[in-house]
């Protein structure tokens, strides 16, 4: 059975239609069946036709669900793209096609971390902030920022203690920190950490407080509380020189675990080629096994509700049964063929790079004289013409670059600061000297996109978090959330307030 469902796996079917297998019908044909499946920008089955998720607009919080295409395809982005239109979106649910009912939502608060949200819960990611093509069909992945998360704590069906599964993602390879932890998979249904052993969650980031792989990362680990993992055997702390670090824009990360003292991590290029097996064998010491999972669904979060990771999810599933590594090299070969790629970040006017610009406020009737300007490191509305003073006008003056954390997006250097850059910092926007980090070159990253309103040009979000723009307050800018917890983040005024003029400097 197996081998006749892959004669189909990335091809078309001879008329009438009919969707090659997707991942989870590899599965269940290799006798390891999906328990959840989620994936906000295809289907995992090929009959699938459901909804893959639910996003919530910031005007009015309705919300909307988005489904494939067809039975088995791709989602239907401009379905969101249509509802979202001038305003914002939020990934509220991330469906289970399982039939299991495993969805995933706003992640509750925990041991580790109380979330930003009301209630402590954490932050929804933005809808926006992962675009994607899938063979050509644009999608939208799950761009996870820090102190943002899913959950899942009434599972049906995902393993419980020394219980056999399988988990594979899809994740942005460029996406990521050190914090903990961006994982994916099996975790505590209490939201604490309650021992060794009672997660198993693919990991992905660069970070070496336990076992770590060969370079500087990032790399494919296993959380399974307490500690991330790549070996066993010992204590399983320590470099892995098998676990190499991954270098390509889109990565599949396998992890399984068996009954007796037996896992393995998996992991390759969901653009080409086959997976590579980083270890096989015993767990690590001590109290992994047996494993004593419990059997709950995280996104973005550790088991306690640790959030200070990063990374975009596209795709994954959890299986019931131990998969053979031929089934998961098929798995793979269907992730290959679904085509991702990269979709521009940007749309609306373009500020082009190297040009010096302004940012006038289109706020009526308070702030349309008034223009982004800084003093110091604070910056703030400033009312600026062409009879001001010098200073004053240089420092409302921006050159263009492309953006230092992300070459799709841009950042904007002081023109009378020169080597500071317009970034963020605790939500406020601060002027200051690059100081060469992946920490600043991400916080002074911005995605340009059509103005909310209709006097504006553009709108900046955060490229680190995409739900978050540049917004005037009281005179002072920050990037706020529509209707997030902050008072900067109030709905009344959202598309005016973050809404600018883009014209040439002065």
């Amino acid at each position: 059975m197996l081998s006749h469902l892959l004669i189909g796996v990335g091809l078309a079917a001879s008329a009438p239609f009919v969707a090659a297998a997707g991942p989870c019908d590899i599965y269940a044909s290799g006798g390891t069946p999906c328990v959840a499946a989620h994936s906000t920008t295809r289907a995992l089955y090929a009959s699938y036709s459901g909804s893959l998720y639910q996003v919530k607009r910031g005007s009015d919080s309705a919300t909307r669900d988005i489904k494939p295409l067809s039975a088995g395809g791709v989602a239907n982005a401009a379905s969101q793209d249509t509802f979202c239109s001038g305003t914002t979106c939020l990934i509220s649910i991330i469906y289970d096609q399982s039939g299991k009912g495993n969805d995933l939502t706003q992640a509750p608060p925990g041991g580790a971390a109380t979330g930003p949200e009301a209630g402590g819960y954490d932050y929804l990611a933005s809808a926006i902030g992962a675009p994607v093509t899938l063979n050509g069909k644009r999608a939208y992945g799950v761009f996870i920022p820090p102190k943002t998360g899913y959950r899942n704590n009434s599972p049906r069906g995902t393993a419980t203690g020394d219980g056999a599964e399988g988990l594979y993602a899809v994740f942005d390879g460029t996406h990521y920190n050190n914090g903990c932890c961006f994982d994916y998979g099996n975790a505590e249904t209490n939201n604490q950490d309650t021992g060794n052993g009672k997660m198993e969650a693919i990991f992905f980031g660069d970070r070496t407080k336990h076992g770590y792989g060969a370079g500087s990362g990032p790399w494919v680990l296993a959380d399974l509380e307490n500690g991330l993992y790549t070996s066993g055997g010992n204590t399983g702390y320590g470099v892995n020189p098998n676990n190499p670090s991954v270098t390509s824009r889109f990565v599949t990360a396998i992890l399984k675990g068996n009954s007796g003292n037996q896992w393995a991590i998996r992991g390759g290029n969901a653009k080409a080629g086959g997976l590579s097996t980083y270890y096989s064998g015993v767990r690590p010491t001590p109290n992994y096994n047996p494993m004593r999972k419990e059997g709950a669904i995280v996104l973005g979060i550790g088991g306690d509700n640790s959030n200070s990771g990063q990374g975009t999810f596209y795709e994954g599933v959890m299986t019931s049964g131990y998969p053979s590594d031929a089934t998961e090299n098929s798995v793979q070969a269907n992730i290959v063929a679904a085509g991702y790629a990269a979709a521009p970040l940007q749309n609306g006017p373009e500020i082009k790079v190297g040009s010096t610009v302004s940012f006038r406020a289109t706020t009526a009737p308070c702030c349309t004289t008034k223009y982004i300007a800084h003093d110091g490191a604070n910056v703030r509305l400033q009312v600026v013409s062409s009879s001001s003073a010098t200073a004053l006008k240089k420092s409302a003056n921006w050159i263009v670059h492309v953006g230092l954390g992300n070459s799709a997006c841009l950042s904007f250097e002081s023109v009378d600061s020169p080597g500071s850059f317009i970034r963020h910092s605790k939500n406020a926007l601060h002027v200051d000297e690059n100081d060469g980090g992946r920490q600043f070159a991400q916080d002074a990253t911005f995605c340009s996109q059509v103005a909310l309103n209709s006097e504006g040009t553009n709108a900046l979000r955060s490229w680190s978090f995409p739900a978050r723009y540049w917004r005037h307050a009281s005179g002072t800018l920050y990037i706020a959330s529509n209707g997030g917890p902050n008072g900067f983040d109030a709905k009344a005024a959202f598309n005016d307030d973050t809404s600018f003029a883009v014209g040439a400097g002065f």
